[in-house]
């Protein structure tokens, strides 16, 4: 019984480990929301713009977990589908991909200066510099 127990700790610990992702903009950019699929269209290229002039896409780092959940949760891609995606894209020119900042604070402090921007953070990370529009779940 006590490897079921262990088990299920551990099931447990890494399902709070994965800390929720929203997708954020600058509070000046006039959006309440946008969908799930208007977000992933446009973070793999599928849609050069989003709704309120939105046309600058943020990326974290390869490495980085919150980056896995967004394109996981949110688009239904693994990061080598994603990367495989852009690739092609880019060697074709049809678009290209998102900028790619160092972490969750650049990325933010990157959204709250610039009204066309939209980026994905922790949700742990916002403040009042951006205005969540989405959360990946």
């Amino acid at each position: 019984m006590l490897p079921l127990r262990t088990l299920a700790l551990a099931l447990l610990t890494c399902t709070a480990a994965q800390a929720q992702v929203v997708v954020v903009v600058n509070p000046k950019a006039g959006l309440d929301s946008l969908s799930t699929e208007q977000v992933a269209a446009f973070f793999l290229g599928k849609s050069s713009s989003l709704p309120g002039g939105l046309s600058q896409a943020l990326d974290l780092p390869e490495a980085n977990a919150a980056r896995d959940q967004f394109y996981a949760k949110g688009a239904g891609k693994s990061a080598s589908q994603v990367k495989a995606t852009w690739a092609r894209l880019a060697f074709s020119g049809k678009a290209t991909p998102p900028k790619e900042l160092a972490n969750a604070a650049e990325v933010k402090k990157f959204v709250g200066a610039h009204a066309d921007a939209v980026g994905y953070i922790e949700k742990a990370a916002v403040d009042g510099s951006v205005k969540v529009v989405l959360t990946i779940e």
